[in-house]
């Protein structure tokens, strides 16, 4: 769906129906916090939140493997592929708030190599769905290396956590780091390599 605001045409990609249900119910939450959803300054807001969840979540309707294997070619290089610092943004699955940082992940190809991008953009598809960091870091793993079958994959995800910062403990400054690693990189002197590569101070 698009629509022209002052010259600009805005793009969106939604459901119809999942806006309008979802909308009902945000207006219900308005009410049930004490506000009034009628008022000026929130009179769209439960369409706006229906939109930016659909947003936010739409890595429900992509097929990470699908992505990689869009893009997917021949090539006989056997040495360490790194795509480092990929900006994410998630939503934590138990309050519904956003945790986002860095993921850095790294293959070794075995006959096969995959587009740049498309590994940024499976990042993507698992993070825009209710996740914790743990699960996101292994399926971005078992993702590359089931598509791949490469010599090994690796991931490490470094990441703030809002319902650490805006409630709970209500600590700023801390950052989650998560990793997992199969084959070539278990070998300490390879996973070294990949934690110098991605200039991380993690031992």
């Amino acid at each position: 769906m698009s629509e022209v605001i002052n010259g600009y045409q805005k793009i969106e990609n939604y459901s119809a129906d999942t806006t309008e249900a979802l909308s009902d119910h945000y207006q219900q939450v308005l009410e049930l916090l004490g506000e009034d959803p009628n008022r000026e300054g929130l009179e769209k807001t439960p369409l706006r939140v229906a939109k930016a969840m659909q947003f936010l979540c739409q890595g429900y309707q992509q097929d990470p493997a699908a992505i990689l294997n869009s893009a997917m070619f021949k090539e006989d290089y056997r040495q360490m592929v790194v795509v480092k610092d990929i900006e994410f943004y998630s939503l934590c699955e138990h309050h519904m708030l956003p945790f986002f940082g860095k993921a850095h992940v790294a293959y070794i190809p075995n006959g096969t190599i995959t587009g740049l991008s498309k590994i940024a953009r499976v990042v993507e598809a698992f993070s825009r769905r209710l996740q914790v960091q743990e699960r996101l870091t292994t399926q971005i793993k078992d993702c590359i290396d089931s598509t791949l079958n490469p010599l090994g994959v690796a991931v490490v995800i470094e990441a703030k956590h809002m319902c650490m910062s805006m409630r709970g403990v209500q600590k700023q400054s801390s950052v989650t780091t998560t990793s997992d690693f199969t084959g070539a990189f278990k070998n300490e002197a390879t996973r070294s390599e990949f934690i110098r590569l991605i200039g991380s101070h993690l031992s």
